[in-house]
Protein backbone atom coordinates (compact mmCIF):
# COMPACT_ATOMS: atom_id res chain seq x y z
CA UNK A 1 0.00 0.00 0.00
CA UNK A 2 1.42 3.59 -0.85
CA UNK A 3 1.96 6.11 1.82
CA UNK A 4 -0.61 8.63 2.11
CA UNK A 5 1.12 12.01 0.78
CA UNK A 6 -1.41 14.15 1.81
CA UNK A 7 -4.64 14.07 4.33
CA UNK A 8 -7.74 16.28 4.98
CA UNK A 9 -7.90 17.73 8.70
CA UNK A 10 -11.83 16.15 10.34
CA UNK A 11 -11.43 17.54 13.53
CA UNK A 12 -9.08 20.00 14.99
CA UNK A 13 -9.11 19.55 18.73
CA UNK A 14 -6.38 22.70 20.34
CA UNK A 15 -6.15 21.46 23.95
CA UNK A 16 -6.05 17.14 22.80
CA UNK A 17 -8.91 14.53 24.00
CA UNK A 18 -10.84 16.12 27.23
CA UNK A 19 -10.58 13.15 28.87
CA UNK A 20 -6.68 12.62 28.88
CA UNK A 21 -5.49 15.05 30.27
CA UNK A 22 -2.75 15.70 27.88
CA UNK A 23 -3.30 19.32 26.70
CA UNK A 24 -1.46 18.51 23.68
CA UNK A 25 -3.37 19.61 20.32
CA UNK A 26 -4.22 16.95 18.25
CA UNK A 27 -6.21 16.92 14.60
CA UNK A 28 -8.09 13.54 13.39
CA UNK A 29 -7.82 13.39 9.71
CA UNK A 30 -8.56 11.05 6.96
CA UNK A 31 -5.71 9.68 4.28
CA UNK A 32 -6.78 10.92 0.40
CA UNK A 33 -5.46 8.18 -1.42
CA UNK A 34 -6.16 4.93 1.14
CA UNK A 35 -8.50 6.51 3.36
CA UNK A 36 -6.89 6.03 6.36
CA UNK A 37 -8.02 7.71 9.40
CA UNK A 38 -5.15 9.38 11.13
CA UNK A 39 -4.30 11.11 14.57
CA UNK A 40 -1.68 14.08 13.62
CA UNK A 41 0.57 16.67 15.98
CA UNK A 42 0.94 20.03 14.28
CA UNK A 43 3.50 21.75 15.08
CA UNK A 44 3.93 24.51 17.25
CA UNK A 45 2.13 27.50 17.10
CA UNK A 46 0.36 26.15 14.22
CA UNK A 47 -3.81 26.55 14.30
CA UNK A 48 -5.08 23.98 11.45
CA UNK A 49 -8.77 24.10 9.90
CA UNK A 50 -11.27 21.76 9.27
CA UNK A 51 -11.32 20.43 5.69
CA UNK A 52 -7.76 21.89 5.37
CA UNK A 53 -5.79 19.66 3.50
CA UNK A 54 -1.93 19.14 4.84
CA UNK A 55 0.88 17.46 3.35
CA UNK A 56 1.58 14.32 5.73
CA UNK A 57 4.09 12.51 3.24
CA UNK A 58 7.91 12.21 3.47
CA UNK A 59 10.57 15.30 4.04
CA UNK A 60 9.37 18.31 5.81
CA UNK A 61 6.45 19.01 6.80
CA UNK A 62 5.21 22.77 7.11
CA UNK A 63 2.30 22.38 9.26
CA UNK A 64 2.38 18.72 11.00
CA UNK A 65 5.05 17.74 13.28
CA UNK A 66 4.52 14.14 12.78
CA UNK A 67 1.78 11.56 12.46
CA UNK A 68 0.59 9.84 15.98
CA UNK A 69 -0.82 6.60 14.58
CA UNK A 70 -3.79 5.58 12.98
CA UNK A 71 -7.23 7.31 15.06
CA UNK A 72 -9.29 4.58 17.04
CA UNK A 73 -12.48 4.23 15.23
CA UNK A 74 -13.85 5.13 18.72
CA UNK A 75 -11.63 8.32 19.20
CA UNK A 76 -13.45 9.78 16.41
CA UNK A 77 -15.79 12.88 17.73
CA UNK A 78 -19.15 13.42 16.15
CA UNK A 79 -18.60 16.89 13.98
CA UNK A 80 -15.56 14.52 12.76
CA UNK A 81 -17.98 12.19 11.93
CA UNK A 82 -20.15 14.61 10.13
CA UNK A 83 -16.98 15.71 8.28
CA UNK A 84 -16.18 12.29 7.36
CA UNK A 85 -19.44 11.81 5.58
CA UNK A 86 -18.95 15.51 3.51
CA UNK A 87 -15.16 13.65 2.60
CA UNK A 88 -16.50 10.02 1.41
CA UNK A 89 -19.62 11.74 -0.70
CA UNK A 90 -16.64 13.84 -2.66
CA UNK A 91 -14.63 11.34 -3.04
CA UNK A 92 -17.01 8.82 -4.14
CA UNK A 93 -18.03 11.91 -6.96
CA UNK A 94 -14.90 12.53 -7.90
CA UNK A 95 -13.97 8.73 -8.26
CA UNK A 96 -17.57 7.51 -10.33
CA UNK A 97 -15.57 5.56 -12.60
CA UNK A 98 -13.29 3.48 -10.44
CA UNK A 99 -17.08 2.64 -7.75
CA UNK A 100 -18.40 1.95 -11.14
CA UNK A 101 -15.89 -0.47 -11.96
CA UNK A 102 -16.86 -2.34 -8.44
CA UNK A 103 -20.11 -2.87 -9.78
CA UNK A 104 -18.39 -4.13 -13.30
CA UNK A 105 -16.11 -6.40 -11.50
CA UNK A 106 -16.98 -7.44 -8.09
CA UNK A 107 -17.30 -11.18 -7.57
CA UNK A 108 -18.34 -13.78 -5.23
CA UNK A 109 -16.60 -14.07 -1.47
CA UNK A 110 -17.75 -17.35 -1.26
CA UNK A 111 -20.88 -19.77 -2.06
CA UNK A 112 -23.42 -17.61 -0.25
CA UNK A 113 -21.92 -14.15 0.03
CA UNK A 114 -21.69 -11.51 -3.15
CA UNK A 115 -19.64 -8.38 -2.79
CA UNK A 116 -22.55 -6.65 -4.16
CA UNK A 117 -24.71 -8.09 -1.29
CA UNK A 118 -22.55 -5.97 0.85
CA UNK A 119 -23.51 -2.62 0.55
CA UNK A 120 -27.06 -1.21 2.24
CA UNK A 121 -29.97 -1.79 0.45
CA UNK A 122 -28.93 -4.10 -2.09
CA UNK A 123 -29.68 -8.11 -1.60
CA UNK A 124 -29.89 -11.68 -3.78
CA UNK A 125 -32.33 -9.83 -6.34
CA UNK A 126 -29.99 -6.67 -7.27
CA UNK A 127 -27.15 -8.91 -7.17
CA UNK A 128 -28.72 -10.62 -10.01
CA UNK A 129 -29.58 -7.79 -12.19
CA UNK A 130 -26.35 -6.03 -12.17
CA UNK A 131 -24.48 -9.32 -12.93
CA UNK A 132 -27.18 -9.72 -15.62
CA UNK A 133 -26.79 -6.50 -16.91
CA UNK A 134 -23.43 -6.16 -17.09
CA UNK A 135 -23.51 -9.33 -18.89
CA UNK A 136 -24.30 -7.56 -21.85
CA UNK A 137 -22.55 -4.37 -21.32
CA UNK A 138 -20.26 -2.85 -18.46
CA UNK A 139 -21.97 0.25 -16.73
CA UNK A 140 -20.41 3.41 -18.02
CA UNK A 141 -21.55 5.62 -14.62
CA UNK A 142 -24.29 5.48 -12.12
CA UNK A 143 -26.54 7.17 -14.24
CA UNK A 144 -26.38 3.96 -16.65
CA UNK A 145 -27.22 1.86 -13.95
CA UNK A 146 -29.99 3.54 -12.42
CA UNK A 147 -31.56 3.47 -16.30
CA UNK A 148 -30.62 -0.09 -16.99
CA UNK A 149 -31.87 -1.55 -13.72
CA UNK A 150 -35.32 -1.13 -12.08
CA UNK A 151 -35.73 -0.14 -9.27
CA UNK A 152 -31.97 0.29 -7.96
CA UNK A 153 -31.09 1.90 -4.73
CA UNK A 154 -29.17 4.67 -5.35
CA UNK A 155 -25.60 2.87 -6.05
CA UNK A 156 -23.63 6.27 -4.96
CA UNK A 157 -25.51 6.71 -1.64
CA UNK A 158 -24.80 2.50 -1.25
CA UNK A 159 -20.93 3.27 -2.02
CA UNK A 160 -20.72 6.51 0.72
CA UNK A 161 -22.77 4.20 2.84
CA UNK A 162 -20.39 1.40 2.87
CA UNK A 163 -16.62 3.60 2.98
CA UNK A 164 -18.50 4.94 5.91
CA UNK A 165 -19.50 1.42 7.65
CA UNK A 166 -15.57 0.58 6.80
CA UNK A 167 -14.04 3.42 8.54
CA UNK A 168 -16.53 3.90 12.08
CA UNK A 169 -17.17 0.74 12.63
CA UNK A 170 -15.55 -3.01 12.70
CA UNK A 171 -16.89 -4.60 9.65
CA UNK A 172 -15.78 -8.74 8.61
CA UNK A 173 -15.23 -7.99 4.78
CA UNK A 174 -13.71 -4.67 3.70
CA UNK A 175 -14.39 -3.92 0.15
CA UNK A 176 -13.08 -0.25 -0.11
CA UNK A 177 -10.76 0.47 2.60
Amino acid sequence: MEKEEHAVVLEYLPNGYPLEGKLMPVAQAIGEKNLTLLELAPRKGVSLDVGERVYIGEGKRDKIYYILGRLKKENLTESGKERLQEFIDRVVKENEKRYVDFFNKSTAINKRVHQIELLPGFGKKHMKEIIKAREDKDFENFEDMKKRIQNLPDPEKAISKRLFQELTTLERYRLFV
